[in-house]
């Protein structure tokens, strides 16, 4: 329950201190600090509060905190703190709360990157696989025939499409207007528990969708592929198709799953 949602007035002294001291800290601007506290120590609060949640916000997005002037980013912050009622006690899952606050309450500006909410998902989704709880089956002991052997894709590997490159966006790259193919985007986490991604394309995503549900052959999938695909000459599509299962098996990206 929020602040605002209170009747301050029938709550005991020391509670309606607190919500007046948390208001003050969330947005000292529109809110006084209660009476009788000295500024001087109400500032270390204000600091702490404040640079401790800009610290974690810019740690997780690095890129769009590079591309935003410093104005402008503490405005933006300024207006997460004051106004995005969080759901989690923990540090950690300072990121996601800010990505849920620019999805749905952020009121864009004329000077907001028109790719920001794209970048900042994308970040994000960086930070929670890093974070994400769950392990990569054991390697078989034997070779595993990507055509013949059930597959399924890793839990740890997440299909994304864009409008914009966001993998590209940097210093050097901000597009005003997005291109007029999509980004596809598969990021996962490796046996090394390190973040990659890899670019991708509507063929492959749609091949990984059909290897979500366990024990489907990579021949049937790529199968599926060609017919959907209506080519000519559909054992082409299988066969580049099996080069490309490997590669997504020596990713970690698709994993061998036991037969039911």
């Amino acid at each position: 329950m929020s602040e605002s949602s209170l009747d301050s007035s029938t709550l005991p002294t020391f509670q309606r201190t607190q919500y007046a001291f948390a208001a003050h800290l969330r947005d000292p601007d529109a809110n006084p600090a209660p009476p009788d506290i000295e500024d001087r120590r109400m500032k270390i609060y204000r600091e702490l509060v404040y640079n401790n949640i800009e610290s974690f916000i810019a740690t997780g997005f690095p890129v769009l905190r590079q591309l935003i002037a410093d104005q402008h980013w503490h405005a933006l912050v300024r207006d997460f703190v004051s106004r995005h009622c969080s759901h989690s006690p923990y540090f950690l899952e300072i990121s996601q709360e800010f990505l849920k606050y620019l999805q749905e309450e952020r009121q864009f500006l004329v000077s907001d990157p028109p790719f920001m909410l794209e970048l900042a998902h994308y970040e994000w989704v960086e930070l929670a696989l890093d974070v994400a709880e769950g392990d990569l089956p054991e390697l078989p002991p034997v070779p595993v025939d990507v055509m013949a052997e059930s597959l399924q894709v890793s839990p740890l590997a997440w299909r994304l499409s864009y409008e914009y490159p966001v993998h590209l966006i940097g210093q050097e790259y901000q597009p005003t207007e997005p291109p007029e193919q999509p980004t596809f985007l598969v990021v996962y986490r490796n046996r090394e528990q390190s973040v990659k991604f890899l670019e991708s394309n509507a063929v492959t995503i749609r091949l990984l969708q059909l290897l979500e549900p366990p024990h489907c052959t990579g021949l049937d999938a790529l199968q599926t592929v060609a017919e959907e695909l209506e080519h000519d000459n559909p054992e082409v599509i299988i066969a580049h198709g099996a080069e490309l299962l490997e590669r997504l098996y020596q990713l970690d990206i698709i994993v061998s799953t036991p037969a039911p």
